[in-house]
C-alpha cells in the first residue's frame, strides 16, 4: 500500500500546534489575560477548522485519525512545557519549620522573598509557619533555597486567585507599569 504522508504529516503539525495553542489559552483565561487569550482563540479555533476538515476529508485512512489523535496527546504536553517556561501568575508557598523560624524567615528575606511568619503547634511540639507570596517564575529557586535552609521543612504551594493589600499589591502594581511603559520587556500587557 503507497501512503501518500503529505496528508497525515499535515494533520499531526496542525492539532499539535492547535492544541498548544488550546492548552496555552486556557491558562492564560484562568489567570486573566483578557486582551492575549481572545486574540490566541481566533488563531486557535482557525488552525482548527483546517485541521479537523483535512481529517473529515480523509476518514477512509485509519492512519489519519491515529495521527490525529497523537497530534492531540502531543500538542498537550508541548502546551503543558511552554505553559511551565511561561511561569504565569504567582503562587503562594506555606513551609512549616520545626525549629528557628524567625532567622529562617529572615533568611529568605534576605534574598528577595516576602514573608509572614506565625507560630503554630503540631504534633511535635511547636512549629513556624512561613506563607511566602512569589511569581511563579521564581517557585523553583525558592524551594531549592528552604530544602538549603532546612531539609525537613514541610513545603505545599497553590496558586492564589485574589491578591490585595500588603506590599506585594504595591509591587505588582509597580511591575505593571514597568511592563506598561516597555511592553517589549513582556509578551503580556495585562493581568
Amino acid at each position: 500500500m503507497d501512503i501518500n504522508w503529505g496528508i497525515p504529516i499535515a494533520i499531526f503539525v496542525i492539532n499539535v500546534v492547535y492544541v498548544t495553542l488550546n492548552t496555552i489559552r486556557m491558562m492564560l483565561t484562568m489567570k486573566g489575560y483578557q486582551t492575549v487569550a481572545p486574540f490566541v482563540a481566533m488563531v486557535e479555533v482557525a488552525i482548527y477548522v483546517v485541521g479537523l476538515g483535512l481529517v473529515l476529508d480523509n476518514l477512509d485512512n485509519v492512519i489519519n485519525v491515529v495521527i490525529y489523535a497523537v497530534g492531540f496527546g502531543v500538542g498537550i504536553y508541548a502546551g503543558m512545557k511552554i505553559e511551565d517556561k511561561l511561569a504565569l501568575g504567582h503562587i503562594l508557598v506555606t513551609t512549616i519549620m520545626p525549629e528557628n523560624g524567625w532567622e529562617i524567615a529572615e533568611e529568605i528575606r534576605g534574598n528577595g522573598f516576602g514573608v509572614t511568619i506565625s507560630q503554630a503547634y503540631g504534633r511535635e511540639g511547636n512549629r513556624f509557619v512561613l506563607e511566602i507570596l512569589t511569581p511563579r517564575s521564581n517557585e523553583r529557586s525558592l524551594y531549592k533555597l528552604i530544602h538549603q535552609i532546612e531539609p525537613r521543612a514541610f513545603i505545599i504551594s497553590y496558586e492564589p486567585k485574589y491578591i490585595n493589600g500588603g506590599f506585594w499589591t504595591k509591587r505588582m502594581k509597580t511591575n505593571k507599569r514597568q511592563v506598561r511603559d516597555n511592553p517589549q520587556e513582556s509578551p503580556f500587557s495585562e493581568e
